[in-house]
């Protein structure tokens, strides 16, 4: 087999393989000698008919078969000669493909970058510590009440936070427009789920009372027909229903699964949730610091083939994710091609520091990992033994854990600096950077 090799482009590769005429024959027989043992020929018992015969009319699928078989086989002997690491499948182009001659054909393909992770020293690193405080707790049991706030009708105006049940009719120039009208509306004053001036335009009104507000559509309104329009709305209010907090007692701590330990008790198992979170929202500010450094100090060139398969990817998880009747190819891949970029470039950088400093899963972290995640639910227990008889959720937690210890060499050579803030700055969300 002779082989040649041409670099088109920084990762592009365009092959030249020959391969001897003698061995796409001898695949061509083996096919035929399989098919004689088996076909099945008026006037012939199996397994005797001549050889002949078979030829006339089976070898044009054989060969066809065996010239795929070889360009695969081939291919895939070559790259190994040559030392190359294809990413993805090549472009194949025939050259010479006639019978009684040598196999000629050309594979174009990406090879993956051949690169060394550096500038570890370079990445600054700002890492959280905080702790629950008393107040942090007690603002988190506030919340809990009010997420599970029930309304009761009332007799009085109403005001702010209070729900009101609503019939309105929208009208545009005195015209009624399409999703201007409802009846039977539940909304909860101040909301903001409708338009400026509405909610405000019932504050103070009783059940029973009819209202007209006019009001204008804000300019930036998602339905461009309506943007910037004045309009009138006709409103009549049901009822009126007053919100009252659920009290800290065992019925509400049995909402979440919590019974017979109390206040005390319910304060200690929100308070290793909110620890548990706490861990999780540092270590992920960390994480995303690492791998932002990772990425500005390893600019690489990935290959074309990884950037659209991860596009294809992003297409479906999207279409999984929203629904709907669109199909995956249909999204334009402007969507997806800088999340995907980071992804691949990421993925490929990440690897190869693994492969640099020659890690594996701590498997001792992958158990604590799991236990970690098996604390939230009544049956811990059961959760790790499920896990462990799993092989891909193990293996996914694995990779995790990969991660964490990417991230750990990193911050063995980063420049890391620790502040300590309150519970809530540590678990904000870190807001995206604006667009220019």
């Amino acid at each position: 087999m002779q082989v040649s090799v041409e670099n088109t482009s920084a990762l592009e590769r365009r092959m030249t393989i020959g391969v001897p005429a003698e061995r796409i024959e001898a695949e061509v027989n083996k096919r035929l000698q399989q098919t004689a043992q088996k076909a099945k020929i008026p006037g012939f018992r199996p397994g005797k008919v001549p050889m002949s015969v078979i030829r006339q009319r089976y070898e044009a699928d054989a060969r066809q078969e065996a010239l795929g078989n070889v360009i695969q086989a081939s291919f895939y002997e070559a790259v190994v000669e040559q030392k190359l690491n294809p990413a993805g499948a090549p472009s194949v182009e025939p050259k010479v493909f006639e019978k009684g001659k040598d196999l000629e054909y050309v594979a174009t393909f990406e090879v993956f970058p051949e690169f060394e992770v550096t500038g570890l020293d370079t990445i600054a690193i700002e890492r959280l510590s905080a702790e629950v405080a008393d107040a942090d707790l007690d603002k988190m049991l506030d919340v809990l009440r009010k997420q599970n706030t029930r309304f009761e009708v009332t007799d009085r105006a109403a005001q702010n936070d209070d729900q009101l049940n609503i019939d309105f009719v929208g009208k545009v120039d005195g015209e009624a427009f399409a999703g201007g009208s409802a009846t039977g509306t539940q909304l909860v004053l101040g909301s903001g789920r409708m338009i400026p001036g509405f909610e405000e335009g019932l504050v103070g009104a009783k059940a029973g009372e009819e209202r007209v507000l006019k009001l204008t559509f804000p300019a930036d309104y998602q339905n461009l027909d309506l943007a910037g329009k004045e309009a009138e709305f006709t409103v009549t209010v049901n009822t009126v229903s007053e919100p009252k907090l659920p009290e800290l007692n065992e019925e509400f701590f049995a909402q979440f699964g919590i019974k017979e330990t109390g206040l005390e008790g319910f304060r200690t198992e929100v308070r290793k949730n909110m620890e548990r979170e706490l861990r999780q929202a540092i270590k992920s500010k960390v994480k995303n610091q690492v791998m932002d450094g990772l990425l500005a100090a390893n600019p690489i060139e990935v290959p074309k083939s990884l950037l659209s398969n991860e596009v294809d990817r992003l297409r479906v998880q999207a279409v999984q994710q929203f629904g709907g009747n669109i199909k995956p190819d249909q999204l334009p891949a402007e969507l997806f091609e800088e999340q995907a970029q980071r992804r691949v470039v990421l993925g490929l950088i990440v690897a190869e520091v693994v492969k640099q400093f020659d890690l594996k899963p701590d498997e001792d972290r992958v158990r604590e990992m799991i236990q970690e995640m098996a604390s939230a639910y009544q049956e811990p227990e059961q959760v790790v033994a499920w896990y462990y008889k799993n092989d891909t959720q193990l293996n996914e937690v694995r990779s995790v854990v990969l991660e964490e210890q990417v991230v750990d060499t990193v911050l063995q050579k980063a420049k890391v600096t620790d502040k300590a803030v309150s519970y809530e700055e540590a678990v904000k969300p870190v807001e995206a950077p604006q667009a220019d």
